[in-house]
């Protein structure tokens, strides 16, 4: 094939014509083509063409092992017999361990290792919650990593001093702890993005260590992985081998863990310090006292063209004005309304719900918006999250934040920026 021609496209929503693309590039625009030799044809019938889409913050490697893993949470699994059947059927991986993914309190309660125990105890099992920063661990599990003696501050532990199985915000330290894992399949990650109309995306994950680097960089090097890929995890220091053209490095990322905010003067150095490298930071931001402690950070080291705030899941009103004084960014996930709208109307304070996830009040005062999917813990799906920027509807069709809510055109603009751009 040495070309493609789409015919009867629609081109920003006003007209209808015939589009020819050479080298990946549209070379011709023009009504009735006439198609050269070799060209493949697309008949759009009408349809829209519009670039390829963007997701500003997702989780390439957690994707890839979401996949091979068992699904623990709403919405396959809303019950405690529904768990147990799920941890009872899965098949256990080459080294006899099993992999939970999307497990939600609404499910099950809060699970510690002698809780799990009850659903499956004769195998290894670690079990993730849908956020990503908490694992739950079997008493099997807790033997075979050694978390007894373990000297993780993740680590959570008993009145006696045991291990209660939970712990947080130690995703490198419990693998060092695990059998090896075969290489992610960031192929099927491609792939399955590339069939949303994704093509670029920003790899959230803090801290990427030589080898994530290195398998991200392999994917993209041989076609695995066919997307433009903007890191946030790359170290200070920059990369120990070369990275691909395609892929780039983005802001600085700086993890704000709910279960053990930094002191103002940590916080504030560790922004001067990616300051003083040359790059922006890109914050993890969930809960107000973080974002109050991130706003008093900026103002002592001070703000640099690029700084975003990742989720900002809950921003009160008379802060948004604060965001855009400072000149931050916002890149936010609406999905999470229609995925977890209902344990929200369910369990967060009715005074604080108008300010999950705010999108048009953030626009309003002037504070750029980039939306996104925080795949694998939020639906990967790009017209699902604009559907619900746009719409603000829990899985019981419950409106949440209906004053947040944005018209489809600027849903678009959330997924059509640059990776470098997300707004």
């Amino acid at each position: 094939m040495s070309g493609l021609l789409l015919r009867d496209a629609e081109l920003d929503g006003r007209v209808r014509a015939d589009v020819r693309v050479e080298g990946g590039r549209v070379a011709e625009i023009g009504p009735g083509l006439a198609r050269r030799a070799g060209e493949r044809t697309v008949e759009c019938g009408g349809g829209a063409l519009l670039p390829g889409l963007c997701d500003h913050h997702l989780h390439l490697h957690a994707m890839a092992a979401a996949e091979r893993s068992v699904p623990c949470g709403p919405p396959d699994v809303t019950t405690p017999d529904g768990l147990a059947a799920a941890l009872r059927g899965a098949v256990p991986d080459e080294h006899g361990w099993i992999r939970g993914t999307g497990y939600a309190e609404a499910v099950a309660g809060h699970l510690d290792a002698a809780g799990l125990d009850a659903f499956r105890a004769d195998r290894p099992v670690r079990l993730q919650h849908r956020g990503g920063a908490l694992w739950t661990l079997n008493s099997a599990a807790v033997r075979a990593a050694g978390l007894a003696a373990g000297g993780h501050p993740g680590i959570e532990r008993g009145a006696d001093g045991a291990p209660t199985g939970r712990l947080w915000r130690a995703d490198a330290w419990l693998r060092e702890r695990l059998p090896p894992a075969p290489p992610a399949d960031l192929a099927g990650v491609g792939a399955r993005l590339l069939r949303l109309g994704v093509t670029a995306v920003t790899d959230a994950t803090p801290d990427l260590d030589g080898t994530a680097l290195a398998s991200i960089g392999s994917a993209v090097r041989d076609g695995a992985l066919p997307q433009r890929v903007h890191l946030l995890g790359v170290p200070l220091e920059g990369p120990a081998e070369p990275l691909p053209g395609r892929v780039t490095t983005g802001p600085y990322k700086i993890v704000l863990a709910d279960s053990g905010l930094p002191s103002l003067d940590d916080l504030a150095e560790r922004i001067g310090r990616a300051h003083a490298a040359g790059r922006a930071v890109a914050v993890h931001c969930v809960t107000r006292e973080a974002l109050f402690l991130l706003l008093a950070a900026f103002d002592a080291s001070g703000a640099r063209p690029g700084d975003r705030i990742e989720h900002a899941a809950l921003v009160p009103a008379e802060t948004a004005g604060d965001l855009a004084a400072r000149g931050l960014r916002v890149v936010t996930q609406p999905g999470f309304i229609a995925d977890r709208g209902d344990d929200y109307l369910r369990d967060v304070p009715a005074a604080d719900r108008p300010d999950l996830y705010r999108c048009a009040g953030l626009t309003a005062a002037g504070v750029p918006v980039g939306l996104s999917s925080d795949a694998p813990y939020g639906p990967a799906d790009p017209w699902a999250v604009m559907a619900a920027a746009v719409r603000r509807r829990t899985r019981s069709l419950d409106v949440l934040g209906a004053d947040e809510a944005i018209d489809p055109a600027a849903a678009l603009r959330g997924y059509l920026t640059a990776p470098g751009t997300p707004y």
